[in-house]
Order: structure tokens, then sequence, then C-alpha cells
């Protein structure tokens, strides 16, 4: 691991400025690009940290707050440790965020985000990868598949609704998706259940993407969230691995 600076920035997108967060090297020179998808609960301490962990192993990488929309990040005053169980008002705060970002609203402002990456020095030319937690794995997908040419890498985690009756929903996208694909899912998850898994990698080998998913056993939706509730060392520790395996071969 390589000594890391981070840096608060401002993305200009189509529907106003989104505040963000990169993470580099400290030598100063240009690295590959990954963009990490938040959470429901945000850009915060704990998702700078991750960046930094993985800027650590080589990689620029930016953190947009995706509800910028609604306003710079933190949305709301969170715990150190989010327990959801014991403080239902956090998601209950967050949820109409969370619906209102479709996957059209995410496309638009992922072309700023990559158009960011492209023309900052700290960057590597592409190709870039992305990376998403949650309701963030889900929103890989419509990324991917808007910009075939620049996105190598897939890889998200505990995904929930990656697979709607909707006509966006997010599986839809794999036909326009060039990218190596990862997903590692929860085990018993509510947001995604076995008959989702299924139809989802069903879509990916009908689609010809190169792809690998995986469940997780005994892991909970939100695992690899080290300040929330649902956290799972072991399995945190199996997605690193296999996320920089996945940049290692693609980037």
């Amino acid at each position: 691991m390589t000594s890391v600076q981070g840096t608060a920035v401002e993305i200009t997108t189509e529907d106003g400025v989104a505040d963000a967060y990169l993470a580099r090297p400290g030598d100063g020179a240009p690295r590959p690009g990954v963009l990490l998808y938040q959470d429901a609960f945000g850009l915060r301490p704990h998702l700078r940290a991750m960046a930094d962990r993985l800027a650590g192993a080589g990689y620029a990488v930016l953190v947009p707050n995706l509800f910028y929309r609604q306003g710079r990040a933190p949305l709301m005053e969170l715990p150190e440790f989010i327990d959801p169980a014991a403080r239902p008002e956090i998601f209950e705060t967050l949820y109409p965020f969370i619906l209102a970002l479709t996957p059209e609203l995410i496309v638009r402002d992922s072309a700023a985000y990559l158009r960011f990456m492209r023309e900052s020095p700290l960057v590597a030319d592409g190709p870039f990868g992305v990376t998403g937690y949650c309701m963030g794995a889900r929103l890989t997908l419509p990324t991917a598949a808007a910009h075939p040419d620049l996105i190598a890498a897939v890889a998200g985690f505990h995904g929930s609704r990656l697979v709607t009756d909707a006509p966006d929903s997010p599986h839809l996208a794999a036909g326009r998706i060039r990218a190596e694909v990862y997903f590692g899912h929860a085990d018993n998850d509510h947001g995604l259940p076995p008959e989702q898994i299924e139809r989802f990698e069903e879509a990916l080998t009908a689609a010809g993407v190169r792809h690998t998913c995986e469940v997780y056993a005994g892991s909970e939706h939100g695992f690899t969230q080290a300040d929330t509730s649902a956290y799972d060392e072991k399995g945190a520790e199996r997605h690193w691995a296999a996320l920089l395996d996945l940049l290692g071969r693609t980037l």
C-alpha cells in the first residue's frame, strides 16, 4: 500500500454541482480511474476510507455525492455506527432520494463524472472501472451500458432490485455492456431474492457479458459497510480481493 491523498472536489453536471471526494496515491502520478457509487447512507467518513484503501492499491477513485440535487453531503446527521433497525428514521428520510435517482439521471450524471476523470491530470487515460454498493451496485449497470467504450470493469456488492418489471430495470442494460462484470450478492437479501439473482445472471449470459456472480454465504445486505450493523469482516475482505482482482485484470 502506498501513501494516499484525498481531496474534496466539485463536478459540474447538467443539473447542478455535485460534491465529491477524490482519493489517489500521493506521488501525483496518473493512475487508472475508478468511479465508486455510494450506498443509501451516502458520502461519509467510511466511504472516504474505502476510497482511500482502493487508492492505496494504485487507483484514482472518485466518490460523488449521488444525492447532490438534494444538497451537499451529509444530507442528514448520521451516527458513527449506523443501525437502521434502531434508527428507522434514517432510511425513511433517505428513501425518497433513492427513488428519485432514476437510471436516466444516473446516466446523465455519469457522463459528468467520467468527464471529470478524463480531464484530471491525476487520472490515467481510460478505460475506467465502476463499483457500487447497495443502491450503488444497481446504478453501475446503466452507467456501464451508457459508456461501453470507456468502462472496462463493473463491480457491484449487495445490490438490490437488479431485476424488476420496469422498462428501465437494471438487468435490461446487459446487452449494451462490454465491460467485465463481477457481482457479490448478500445471502438471504430481502432486496435481491434468489429468483432475481437467477434472472440477473441469465441476462448477463444471454448478452454474452463476461461475468462472475457469487453469493456470499452468511452475509447480510450491506456487509461491506464497516460503520453499519450489517458489516461482516470476512465478507468484506473477500469483496476487496474480488474487486482488486477484477480491476487488476481490466484496467
